[in-house]
């Protein structure tokens, strides 16, 4: 029983151990920079703040103030935990800096907000806005000439 009770308590402090390691390394990477401008993120979204396929972000309140100004746009709406996005983000993310398409990326994970104030059914959703409305969308995983096509019939440069 004493044995027991001391293999028990080893591995009861080996996860305390891990959990404040794991807090400890997200905390060192949000102190490099948050683009957030939040303290508490996902941690799936602090995995993804060093890739270089997610550095074009860009937040509601600004977003909000590009489609007022009637500003031309496109926007990557996308979720760090969508599996749909984690296969698509590589394949658009350097299609669209190939094209010279200033392609914004909007983390719904982050701001929830995002599936009603743009109308986001699913991710990953591609949206192209001209004068600031919705000219036209693409969503969910689609092949790099699907995504080519729709970026070039849409005049997006």
């Amino acid at each position: 029983m004493k044995k027991m009770l001391i293999f028990l308590s080893i591995i009861v402090a080996l996860f305390i151990i891990i959990g404040i390691m794991t807090n400890i390394q997200k905390e060192d990477k949000l102190s490099d920079g948050n683009p957030y401008g939040k303290d508490d993120l996902k941690s799936s979204t602090v995995d993804q703040l060093d890739d270089p396929n997610y550095q074009n972000l860009i937040l509601p309140d600004e977003l909000d103030k590009k489609l007022a100004d009637k500003s031309d746009i496109t926007v990557y709406y996308y979720s760090p935990e969508c599996p749909h996005c984690v296969r698509t983000t590589p394949v658009v993310a350097p299609l669209a800096e190939e094209m010279g398409i200033d392609l914004v990326q909007y983390n719904i994970l982050e701001f929830e907000q995002g599936w009603n104030d743009y109308g986001i059914v699913e991710t990953p959703t591609i949206i192209h806005y001209e004068n600031g409305k919705e000219q036209d969308r693409i969503s969910g995983y689609q092949e790099k000439e699907v995504f080519k096509n729709w970026f070039e019939t849409n005049d997006i440069n």
